[in-house]
């Protein structure tokens, strides 16, 4: 399981369809804006000990976690995170869990931060989604579980 993890001062999330753009997640003020990828061979235990990496991170302003400073966090399902560019010009994503795999692990991810008590917001799994964001920092970090 992989994340990048950004701090923001705000983000959204848009899903794209033929006739529209929806935000279906948002945060604003300070937060995580949070990219999660799922492998093979992941389980629900890494999902909830990446939620609680997530929940008491201390990359806020003056070094506070989500849970000190009450933040929010906006998780999206990246499977592209999981893509290996080594050979020739295009990505492979055969590290990448399928969709059936990945969808509840990533759901897995959300419910035990709203468990912990976070503010979650999420994108549409599987969907043409536009992510909008403003970088505090700029700061980003990588997550291996």
């Amino acid at each position: 399981m992989r994340a990048v993890v950004q701090r923001v001062d705000g983000a959204s999330v848009a899903v794209v369809t033929d006739s529209d753009i929806e935000t279906v997640g948002e945060i604003v003020g300070e937060g995580l804006c949070v990219l999660v990828g799922i492998a093979h061979g992941d389980t629900r235990e890494k999902a909830a000990q990446l939620a609680r990496k997530l929940w008491t991170l201390r990359i806020l302003e003056g070094e506070k976690s989500c849970s000190e400073a009450n933040a929010p966090l906006l998780v999206i399902s990246q499977f592209t995170l999981y893509g290996d560019a080594r050979k020739g010009r295009r990505p492979t994503w055969n590290a990448a869990a399928p969709g059936e795999v990945a969808e509840p692990l990533v759901g897995e991810v959300v419910a035990r931060l709203r468990e912990l008590g976070a503010t979650v917001g999420t994108g549409r799994f599987g969907a043409d989604m536009r992510v909008s964001l403003t970088n505090h920092g700029p700061f980003t970090v990588q997550l291996e579980m």
